[in-house]
């Protein structure tokens, strides 16, 4: 080693430090942002945070999450997590946690979550919070499901909406298109067969929009940068988060596929859910849109494409500099996406 050139030595430490990170060092610790347990149905739960702490905002929020992965991305890391942020500033924060379907969850559909589960979940932060109007933030899926939900409940008291990276239009949704057309995509064999769809196997899409980025990049990274601690911080609560996903219900799955990015009924105004015809012009409360620039998941004009089709007097749309989970973490997501919402949402929660 003494006999080694300076920068043989430097390569040999970090692939030493990575090989360490990749083998032997325990996963962080994630969701830390104290929290309690306010109702359950099935496997979902829903959160109220920081119960202790003072709440200046007179207007709660609740948080609604994707059916893909778990939520506590909202919540990765003290200093680096936008539930942190907004209890920092007094919002009265609350979030609904879907959980973990297993195979007896099947036949759930997108129906059951937005008729059944959400609107209790809005009674229950009413009641808890004492307040009379609440505020909703839907991100990735979980805006879509909340722009029908709020679409199908105009006379509940919603106040404000936000909606972080979720794709409304499905007619240019980019590789997804091709990949999912019912030319070659055969989607009843995969969900009869399957019954729930594995998470590996949505991770496994996602990941094949840029694949030498998702596969490759985060291992070269972690290579070149070994040596400094926090990036390593950074990509080990990233690595956690990615790889630790749920199954989608299979008939849920077939509902997003379908009548989604096959058929783009939500934005054509033929979606029926419960037997009731989604009509997103029946949306009047205040919006604020977010894309990423970089959102190869929810691409900007998928996002955009909700603005004409409501009817708030107060939307404005915001792209953020970011990715479509970097939109949520990261040193962007610190400096634009949180205070954006916390000032936007902070002028219509009093």
């Amino acid at each position: 080693m003494e006999s080694m050139p300076q920068e043989v030595k430097r390569t040999y430490r970090r692939f030493k430090r990575a090989t360490e990170i990749l083998t032997t060092e325990a996963e962080p610790q994630v969701g830390l942002t104290p929290k309690e347990t306010i109702w359950t149905k099935n496997k979902t739960k829903l959160y109220r945070y920081a119960p202790d702490q003072p709440k200046t905002q007179r207007i709660p929020l609740l948080m609604i999450y994707a059916l893909i992965n778990k939520p506590y991305i909202l919540d990765l890391s003290p200093g680096n997590s936008l539930i942190e942020y907004l209890v920092n500033r007094g919002f009265d924060v609350y979030l609904l946690d879907w959980g973990t379907p297993a195979l007896e969850d099947r036949n759930m559909k997108l129906d059951d979550y937005i008729m059944d589960y959400i609107p209790r979940a809005i009674r229950k932060v009413l009641k808890k919070s004492g307040a009379d109007e609440i505020s909703l933030l839907g991100y990735c899926m979980g805006g879509t499901m909340t722009s029908i939900f709020a679409a199908l409940h105009p006379q509940l008291p919603i106040r404000n909406i936000i909606f972080m990276t979720s794709p409304f239009d499905f007619s240019d949704a980019g590789l997804f298109t091709n990949w999912l057309d019912e030319k070659y995509f055969n989607l009843d064999k995969m969900v009869d067969t399957l019954g729930v769809i594995p998470p590996e196997m949505i991770d496994f899409g996602n990941k094949m929009l840029k694949p030498i980025v998702n596969f490759y990049g985060p291992y070269v990274s972690l290579v070149d940068r070994a040596e400094n601690e926090n990036f390593v911080n950074g990509w080990q609560l990233m690595q956690k988060w990615v790889n630790d996903g749920i199954p989608f219900p299979g008939e849920a799955f077939r509902q997003w596929i379908r009548e989604f990015y096959q058929h783009n009924k939500l934005l054509k105004g033929e979606l029926v859910v419960r037997g009731r015809n989604v009509d997103l012009s029946k949306i009047k409360a205040n919006v604020l849109n977010i894309a990423a620039e970089r959102d190869h998941i929810a691409i900007p004009h998928q996002v955009e494409a909700l603005m004409p089709a409501i009817s708030s007097e107060d939307k404005t749309f915001a792209l953020m500099p970011t990715g479509h989970v970097s939109v949520c973490f990261g040193r962007q997501a610190i400096s634009k996406t949180y205070p954006t919402v916390g000032d936007w949402l902070a002028q219509r929660s009093q």
